[in-house]
């Protein structure tokens, strides 16, 4: 049995999350939720060997701990945004406000901080190209400690699938 602990412990308000014990059935549940968010809790409860009761309270403790979240996930294009791109950012300094106001934007859909040739990775959703280059140009390289960004626009999505389980 693994115990969830530390990042996942600390929400942004502050306040400690709860911990999270992720056995086999929790893994099931959150494997069978990746399958299908919809899935009810009276089918997850008899493929996992619990109540629906059950079922309901783990899945509202791994949503508490921020384990899990469960979202409908959206073609871009098909609800008009005509732009994904992903920018690379170089920081000089603490890379953390650059990221925590990254995190802040709209528009930014994913935030990463890594090693190698960027400090941190933003996906980006926008309407359009203009909408890109004002979000870049005025927000994004405007922030303090931002030395340099290089932006990759996205051509085609060729696969987006959230389905990788909990190995």
């Amino acid at each position: 049995m693994t115990t969830i602990r530390g990042v996942a412990n600390n929400g942004s308000d502050g306040h400690r999350k709860p911990s999270v014990n992720l056995d086999e059935v929790s893994k099931t549940i959150i494997e069978l939720l990746q399958h299908d968010g919809r899935k009810s809790y009276a089918s997850i409860a008899q493929q996992v060997g619990l109540s629906e009761a059950a079922v309901r309270q783990r899945v509202q403790r791994l949503l508490d701990a921020d384990v899990m979240q469960i979202v409908a996930v959206t073609d871009p294009l098909q609800v008009g945004f005509q732009r994904q791109a992903m920018v690379g950012l170089r920081v000089s300094g603490d890379i953390t406000p650059v990221a925590d106001a990254l995190s802040g934007m709209e528009e930014v859909a994913y935030v990463v901080t890594t090693a190698g040739s960027f400090d941190v990775l933003a996906e980006v959703v926008c309407e359009n190209d203009n909408h890109l280059l004002e979000l870049l140009t005025t927000r994004i390289r405007a922030l303090p400690g931002v030395t340099a960004t290089e932006t990759f626009v996205y051509l085609k999505l060729n696969k987006q699938l959230y389905n990788w389980g909990t190995r």
